[in-house]
């Protein structure tokens, strides 16, 4: 081998690697059409097509497909398209499964199962532990007044009767035609090789289906996306648009839909409905007349479109409903009418709608999260009207397959209204008590622009980047919420008589299940009536609790039970209208009075002074309770804590000073003369620069810096972070942060600020330079040194590169072969030999 290598294997070694980069780029461009062009610009030019509603369009379909008209923006609709047939086509292989291993309804079997035989047997003859819970109710031992189901859960002893009753019929009109169908539809359903599915998923990867390993197979899969998106298109939602066009035409309400700007989505939503409709008839005259295998067909189309609409309904339908709701209790708090409300959804119909579902969204999960939090302060069986979702058994899906829609419409509209009167008792009549109490305290001042000396953008930044991650972060406040909760559970306990109802007697909690009825049986005796909770609420409280199973919570019922209830409703309400009463007004009170010493007299956005007023309250009762947690420690624990803590703020405002103040600050500036200000200041015109928008955008920009360098590579900035960062608040060591990570960047800050400056303003004009140049060298030196900065770079990267191809093409052309041998420490003129064969080998 020559110590160098000749020009001629360079250059051959070169070309070779060019010409596989040409070819890896000609596929991977080729694979990049065909994903990101071919198939949403078809499925976009398809979809015109269908939805068109004449025959020529049908006749210049190919003439459309080769066009060049609105490429970018067809391609955009097309991935639209592309990703909603997709995700139906994954939603329907899903629902499948969940038919499969869930069960299909009784109706749609016509055949029990025999585990619904033994749940039948089970309901009717309950043993064990559970023989009180599912106590029939014809028993005439207990009266329905004292019996426990009835006491306890009567819309679940409803929904079982209901159920069962629906089993009976169904049982009694099923033939053995229909039980042998059934069995073989399961069959069919069960009979696949395991071996084949594993051997095809092994074959088929994401590389070889999307084409990314080199080969040209992805070209068939293309093909098939084609067509299944093709035929989406066609069923769900080509047929089922102009069957409710059809229908909304005959009907005469067709100025109606179109008067609501939601004309397509309305109109697909009526002809689902006609479908499912539809199906349920076609299925009866199928089961009439015993066509089996179309009723079993009809039966599954009809669950699809049922479940369907049922998604629609809860995730679409109802969120809605509630954003809207909140937006018209809430007007007088904005000052704000009807009218205003139809004219900006008259001018932007999409946006006003996502909006409110975006609000009634929200509302709807922090409500979900407050019931959970009040699962884990109640006994068992307290909240079982509402369904429990942190419970394992619990499958929305499988309820939609198998409950009837009326059961689902009675559900919603029980949502609609205990949703819509807790938003009423919350929201507007705080509103109208505020309006009359303190009328110069509404309406809140939400306009988009602001008098106010400071920038709009900074206030935004500080307030995502600063208040509410902090806000949001402390795990404090829902310890504080549950505290609340179950101090007020018990005051109002002890105040009703209802302890044992609301929180359960942890003395009995501790028995057996003999114990227990033991004491059941002796409170009987005392004229208490007891009640016990379901077995599915107490397991969940136990999981939530970390504890062994509790079994059942029994409570005692006391005299004059109902109106304790109403009386512990009252009071619920009233509870809620004040700390809702709260809420409004004393964070915004104390945020105007904070930022009026800022901003003195001038308005600002009232999203700002309730988050300034809403940190202040928290760090108010943050050190309230710290102060009464210290109290019992004595005087002199005290005072060596707030000593501790007062050098912990002080090394924790200089540490803000320099990473939160000067950094950002440094950075925004740089950002601002590096990109900003050549971008958008002419040569001459001078340059304006506003530091506290600087450093909102530096703040910004650091927090982006900081999270690309925590997931990069290792190397020393993203060590000294992830350093601090493990120290915490309370550990925090001033130097370090100073030596290691401080100083190093704003070093390199102001040396990228002040060289520059310096080479314009200090040794350009010593060359004699006219003023021109000298306006020129001063406004673009900062982008000409990024650009030299960044080409050197790409210079020292190209330069590593070819190092490592000059290795490549060293170890193709005389590189014979690799040998792994022992390590041994030369020593004389044995150690010169070479090593023996078997430790070579070895």
């Amino acid at each position: 081998m020559p110590s160098r290598l000749p020009i001629q294997d360079i250059f051959a070694g070169l070309v070779t690697s060019i010409g596989t980069a040409i070819q890896y780029w000609f596929h991977y461009t080729l694979v990049a059409f065909a994903w990101l062009g071919v198939v949403p610009l078809t499925a976009c030019r398809i979809y015109k097509c269908l939805f068109t509603g004449s025959v020529s369009s049908l006749l210049t379909l190919p003439l459309d497909m080769l066009s060049t008209d609105n490429l970018l923006a067809d391609c955009l609709q097309g991935c639209f398209v592309v990703t909603c047939t997709l995700c139906a086509f994954i939603s329907l292989v899903w629902l499948r499964e969940q038919i499969v291993h869930g069960g299909a309804p009784v109706w749609l079997e016509h055949a029990a199962p025999p585990f619904n035989a033994a749940g039948h047997h089970q309901n009717e003859a309950p043993a064990g532990g559970n023989g009180a819970e599912n106590v029939a109710p014809d028993q005439p031992a207990n009266p329905p007044a004292e019996n426990a189901v009835v006491g306890e859960n009567p819309e679940a002893q409803d929904e079982q009767a209901e159920e069962e009753e629906e089993e009976n019929e169904e049982e009694d009109d099923a033939g053995g035609e229909d039980a042998a169908d059934a069995n073989n539809g399961a069959q069919d359903d069960m009979n696949w090789n395991a071996l084949e599915w594993d051997r095809a998923a092994e074959e088929l990867t994401w590389e070889r289906m999307l084409g990314l390993d080199g080969s040209l197979v992805f070209l068939e899969h293309v093909f098939w996306v084609v067509s299944l998106n093709t035929l989406f298109i066609l069923v769900f939602a080509f047929c089922p648009y102009h069957i409710g066009h059809f229908s909304l035409v005959g009907l005469g309400f067709e100025e109606h839909v179109q008067a609501s700007h939601f004309e397509g989505l309305i109109t697909t939503i009526v002809g689902y409905i006609l479908l499912a409709i539809t199906l349920i008839i076609c299925h009866g005259l199928a089961t009439l007349v015993r066509f089996h295998r179309s009723r079993r067909l009809l039966g599954v189309c009809y669950i699809v479109v049922k479940v369907s609409l049922l998604v629609v309904v809860e995730i679409g339908v109802f969120p809605l409903i509630c954003g809207w709701w909140l937006d018209i209790c809430s007007l007088e708090m904005f000052d704000a009418t009807l009218r205003d409300r139809e004219l900006s959804f008259q001018s932007a119909p999409g946006t006003t709608m996502f909006l409110h579902w975006l609000v009634g969204m929200v509302y709807v999960f922090y409500f979900a999260s407050f019931i959970l939090l009040l699962r884990e302060v109640l006994r068992p069986g307290v909240l079982w009207f509402l369904r429990n979702l942190n419970d394992p058994d619990f499958n929305p899906v499988q309820e939609m397959i198998h409950l009837p829609i009326y059961r689902h419409l009675r559900r919603f509209i029980l949502s609609v209204i205990v949703f819509g009167s807790i938003v009423l008792l919350m929201l507007w009549l705080p509103i109208r008590i505020i309006k009359s109490l303190l009328p110069s305290f509404l309406p809140y001042n939400v306009m988009l622009y602001s008098d106010a000396p400071v920038s709009e953008l900074s206030l935004e930044l500080l307030l995502l980047q600063v208040v509410l991650p902090a806000l949001l972060e402390q795990g404090h406040t829902r310890q504080w919420l549950k505290g609340l909760v179950r101090a007020w559970t018990v005051t109002a306990g002890y105040l009703l008589d209802l302890h044992s109802y609301l929180l359960g007697d942890q003395e009995e909690n501790e028995n057996s299940a003999n114990q227990q009825v033991n004491n059941n049986q002796h409170a009987r005796n005392n004229n208490a009536v007891p009640v016990v909770g379901e077995g599915l609420h107490a397991a969940h409280q136990a999981i939530l609790q970390q504890g062994g199973p509790i079994g059942f919570q029994p409570y005692r019922r006391p005299l004059h039970f109902p109106l304790r209830i109403f009386l512990l409703i009252v009071f619920m309400c009233i509870t809620l209208l004040i700390a809702s009463l709260i809420c409004l007004t004393l964070p915004v009170f104390a945020g105007r009075w904070l930022m009026s010493f800022w901003t003195g007299t001038a308005k600002i956005h009232e999203l700002y002074t309730a988050a300034c007023g809403l940190y202040v309250c928290w760090l108010t009762i943050r050190a309230v309770t710290v102060l009464v947690a210290w109290m019992p420690q004595g005087r002199r624990v005290i005072f060596q804590k707030v000593k501790e803590w007062s050098l912990m703020i002080v090394k924790t405002l200089i540490v803000a000073a320099l990473l939160a103040g000067a950094v950002p600050l440094l950075l925004g500036l740089l950002f601002e003369l590096v990109i900003v200000a050549p971008l958008r200041v002419p040569l001459d015109q001078t340059p304006l620069f506003y530091p506290w928008q600087d450093w909102a955008l530096g703040v910004l920009h650091a927090k982006i810096i900081a999270a690309i360098t925590l997931m990069g590579p290792q190397w020393w900035l993203k060590t000294v972070i992830e350093q601090v960062y493990a120290n915490g608040i309370r550990n925090i060591d001033l130097h370090y942060i100073i030596r290691k990570l401080a100083a190093p960047v704003i070093s390199v800050l102001l040396l990228s600020l002040c060289v520059p400056y310096v080479i314009a303003s200090g040794i350009v004009p010593l060359l004699g330079v006219t003023a021109e140049m000298q306006n020129l060298v001063h406004r673009r030196i900062y982008p000409f040194l990024l650009m030299v900065v960044v080409l050197m770079g790409i210079l020292s990267f190209q330069v590593r590169q070819f190092k490592r191809l000059y290795e490549h093409i060293k170890n193709d052309k005389y590189l014979v072969g690799q040998r792994l041998v022992n390590y041994e420490r030369k020593s004389g003129k044995q150690g010169t030999s070479p090593p023996p064969p078997q430790s070579s080998q070895e």
